[in-house]
């Protein structure tokens, strides 16, 4: 379960158009900031503010004065954006999203209802409707050696053909508290990660993942 239909509801996110046209959602890494560019002016001015160039707020989101947007970047209706969020562009965040303190997101997508409450970093990651990212889990998005990212796939290997891609998470995923979520992961919808994790490769559907080698369905618990 690791094509774009498979992981993510597209109701969910104004980011449809983008990966409805995908086959895999990291396809969708390269387009994000041009997609940005081509929804912001399209977009009601009766019910989003334009603060900034290729920066557009709904009205009714909340945006602590310490925060740091840049674009391209588009904030959507009842998100909250807290103190010291730092919102580095190419970031489309959905509605009634939540980014914490000292959170730091780069060419992202977040669907709807996404939680990054505490101290996070989401790179060139989607992460999808419902998902929660625990205090200080994060994204890592460069490999150590700085090779081309490929998804490890049980026995299959699928080359993404970019050095930089984070976490695909799916619908309602949480991921617990100071985990890491190394290049390349998959998350299933509906999958739990352990808090101190460090995930590598592909997380079923429906799993809870204690550790590595350690990935249990739900129904068995």
């Amino acid at each position: 379960m690791i094509r774009t239909n498979e992981l993510y509801d597209l109701s969910h996110t104004a980011a449809r158009p983008l990966l409805e046209k995908t086959e895999y959602p990291w396809e969708a890494l390269a387009g994000i900031g041009d997609f940005i560019l081509a929804l912001g002016p399209t977009l009601p001015a009766e019910e989003y503010d334009h603060p900034a160039e290729d920066v557009w707020i709904a009205k009714d989101a909340t945006v602590f004065a310490t925060a740091y947007i840049k674009g391209p970047c588009i904030i959507g209706r009842g998100t909250e954006v807290r103190q010291c969020a730092f919102i580095r562009g190419n970031a489309l965040v959905g509605e009634g999203c939540v980014v914490g303190n000292s959170t730091e997101l780069k060419n992202v997508i977040l669907f709807d209802n996404v939680q990054v409450p505490h101290y996070n970093y989401v790179g060139d990651s989607i992460l999808g409707w419902k998902a929660h990212m625990g205090a200080a889990s994060l994204t890592s998005n460069v490999k150590s050696d700085k090779r081309l990212v490929v998804i490890h796939n049980g026995g299959e290997d699928i080359p993404t053909g970019r050095k930089k891609v984070g976490a695909m998470i799916g619908d309602r995923v949480e991921v617990g508290c100071g985990s890491v979520l190394n290049p390349g992961t998959v998350v299933g919808p509906d999958s739990n990660i352990y808090p101190l994790s460090s995930v590598r490769g592909v997380v079923p559907a429906n799993s809870i993942f204690k550790g590595p080698g350690d990935v249990v369905p739900k129904e068995q618990m």
